[in-house]
């Protein structure tokens, strides 16, 4: 490799989104000279959605993509170098820990601060992906508020799709939870939770088959696994609950990570089970999820990176 594609940095932050720009923040105005690489999706999740309502310091909400853009101005402001490119490899078993960019330019770091957040999982239907946004969402507590009085359905089985089935009741006529198998697969007592609560009507052996609606949903179609009935419901919003993928790959066999993917953390840190390594955000949080716990886990990172950096004299 030539040398003009290695570059010795301070501070690596590798992902865009509410951590990493919050961690952005920190580290410019802690003098780490924070270098951010915006990976896939510059701005992360927060740019497919439309809305957002319960960030705090908008009094009227915000559209996703406008709050990305004012979190990646502000970051620039305090001098962060902002830059667009992809972490495609990682190498933490030396010091300074590594990180390739497109597969190109090796980016040698005295701390990485990992915040790739995680992707929901779809099902895959086009009508899902092309009325995401006006009616169809991957997370409850984000959107529910929206179909306030409506009735919805969510898809999902497991202890996810049970807690957020039970906030949409609170809020919603009716809640529509369409189940894969002829059982779910949340805990015993999601299930009785789930059961138990009038205005859920839990569909079992059924499949969705699509997501009906021009501009914004208004009914879903359903088909019975055993019989092969159709049948379609009128809803305003569908909500997608089969779980998030955590975007951590490429840091597989480097770092601890719970089963599924999401990157251990120290309780109470964002210290990874390497040194100098931090981890912030949806990659490392399967339990909130939201735009403001990422900032606060980014704003953590930071602090953390700095006294880690001032403790090896660095």
């Amino acid at each position: 490799m030539a040398d003009e594609n290695i570059e010795r940095v301070h501070c690596l932050i590798i992902g865009s989104g509410p951590a990493g720009y919050t961690a952005a923040i920190y580290a410019a105005r802690a003098n780490l000279k924070p270098v951010l690489y915006q990976g896939i999706q510059p701005g992360g999740q927060l740019t497919i959605t439309t809305e957002v309502e319960n960030y705090p310091g908008y009094p009227d909400g915000v559209q996703g993509p406008e709050m990305m853009i004012d979190f990646e101005k502000q970051a620039k402001r305090m001098g962060a170098d902002i830059r667009y490119g992809i972490a495609t490899k990682a190498d933490f078993s030396g010091h300074p820990h590594k990180v390739w960019i497109d597969d190109e330019k090796l980016i040698e770091a005295e701390a990485v601060i990992i915040s790739t957040g995680a992707s929901a999982k779809w099902l895959g239907l086009p009508s899902e992906e092309r009325l995401n946004g006006f009616g169809v969402s991957a997370c409850a507590v984000c959107d529910g508020f929206f179909f306030r009085g409506k009735e919805v359905a969510i898809v999902g089985a497991g202890d996810t799709a049970a807690e957020e089935a039970l906030y949409l009741s609170k809020l919603c006529t009716n809640v529509h939870m369409i189940v894969r198998r002829d059982e779910m697969r949340a805990s015993k007592v999601m299930q009785e939770r789930v059961l138990n609560t009038a205005n859920i009507e839990v569909h079992f052996n059924t499949v969705t088959e699509e997501i009906l609606g021009e501009k914004t949903v208004n009914a879903v179609r359903i088909k019975n696994n055993k019989t092969g009935e159709l049948s379609e419901i009128p809803v305003s919003g569908f909500f997608v609950a089969i779980g998030h993928q955590p975007n951590s790959d490429i840091f597989k066999g480097q770092l601890d990570m719970d089963e599924t993917g999401y990157i251990s953390t120290i309780p109470g840190t964002s210290r990874t089970s390497v040194e100098g390594v931090f981890a912030a955000g949806d990659v490392q949080d399967k339990t909130y999820r939201q735009a403001v716990t990422a900032a606060g886990s980014g704003c953590m990172a930071a602090l953390d990176a700095e006294r880690y950096l001032s403790a090896k004299g660095l």
